[in-house]
């Protein structure tokens, strides 16, 4: 096959990088459908006074990590939500 370029470490390294990569895509895929569904409503503006969003009540650090969190933490801040809405008036 004289078409086919020669393998070099480099190459190597850089097929071995992006089956990891997508190995661990594949991994929070899988972890984002196996878990609650997120609470968001679209509806994506912060409290000032409070530090949740108005549609979620989640802090902006529960809203970014969502997608990495186990179904477990997901579960655990869905806990925490009706009394954030209680205390929060939102």
């Amino acid at each position: 096959m004289a078409d086919e370029a020669p393998k070099t470490p480099q190459r190597d390294f850089d097929a071995e990088r992006m089956a990891e990569r997508e190995r661990r895509r594949a991994e929070r895929r899988r972890l984002l459908a196996s878990g609650p569904p997120s609470p968001c409503v679209s509806v994506c503006q912060m409290d000032p006074m409070t530090g949740y969003c108005v549609g979620c009540l989640r802090t902006l650090d529960e809203i970014r990590d969502w997608i990495i969190s186990t179904p477990d933490e997901r579960q655990k801040i869905l806990n925490l939500l009706p009394g954030r809405k209680e205390r929060s008036g939102l």
